[in-house]
């Protein structure tokens, strides 16, 4: 894939889904902001920060980028309005010009905290949360789960019904090691889906916990459930013929990968799968 994964198929949920859902392919290799740097060695496994993220990112970029990011940078700011401009030009530099993720996240991030509305703030959550489960790095992991808890936790504090950030904030605990007691975060999740169990990112959420944790024959349970109400969603499609696959089933495994042809409109993620249903038939 393209170096901006992170946005196919206009958001990072799909790319998510097919490295959850096509974990037996092999992966190509990604661009690593942490390249020539070993921070995930798991005797050191120390926190990682937003400066040496950014000092990183920066390494890699040509002296024309340098420029060009200096200029964004010493840009004046005089109150709150001309900083959040800041912030969204220094997201789009990174994001647009550049194609690093974690920078571009950062900015997002700041800028929602400093326009502290709830949607801005669920919105750069949700960028930490959909990249993090890709993210084979388990110090960047754990910074980008922490970003998206506080981020999480703050819409929350505008708004304590918002049951997508709740199921979100939930995710951190169960994907990011943000705490020692994943089942936390299951604990969060299942709030949600006690007062309404039709809630499909809720359930999709458990379905991911299933697939780390090896539990398949729930994760299978759950997707019929989520199948039933809704039966076109593509992550949900995607996620049953893995596990399927997991379970031995090759047979269902093609039929569901069969199905989720006609619900994605990548070319790229088509080809993937169309490659993955062959050697199945083998």
């Amino acid at each position: 894939m393209k170096r901006t994964q992170w946005l196919i198929a206009g958001g990072a949920m799909l790319l998510v889904v097919l490295i959850l859902s096509l974990g037996n392919f092999t992966p190509q290799k990604k661009e690593n902001p942490n390249a020539g740097t070993d921070i995930s060695a798991p005797e050191t496994r120390a926190a990682i920060s937003i400066d040496t993220i950014l000092a990183l990112a920066e390494g890699q970029l040509t002296m024309a980028q340098k420029n060009r990011l200096a200029s964004l940078k010493n840009k004046k700011n005089t109150d709150s309005s001309s900083q959040l401009a800041v912030y969204h030009s220094l997201a789009h530099f990174w994001s647009d010009s550049v194609g690093i993720f974690e920078p571009y996240a950062w900015y997002e991030a700041e800028a929602a905290r400093l326009e502290k509305s709830e949607k801005s703030l669920t919105f750069a959550a949700r960028l930490f949360l959909d990249n993090l489960q890709s993210d084979e790095n388990p110090t960047r992991r754990q910074w980008k789960a922490l970003q998206a808890k506080d981020l999480f936790e703050r819409s929350l504090n505008i708004n304590p019904n918002n049951d997508s950030a709740r199921v979100g904030l939930g995710a951190c605990y169960l994907f990011g090691n943000v705490s020692s007691n994943p089942m936390e975060g299951i604990a969060k999740i299942r709030e949600v889906l006690a007062k309404d169990s039709t809630n499909l990112y809720a359930q999709l959420m458990l379905v991911r916990g299933s697939l780390l944790s090896g539990q398949y024959d729930k994760g299978i349970s759950r997707l019929n459930t989520v199948l039933a109400l809704a039966p076109e969603n593509v992550e949900a499609t995607l996620l049953m013929a893995d596990l399927q696959e997991r379970t031995g089933n090759k047979k269902l495994a093609i039929d569901w990968y069969q199905k989720s042809l006609a619900l994605i409109p990548s070319e790229e993620i088509k080809a993937a799968i169309r490659d993955r249903i062959n050697e199945l038939k083998k």
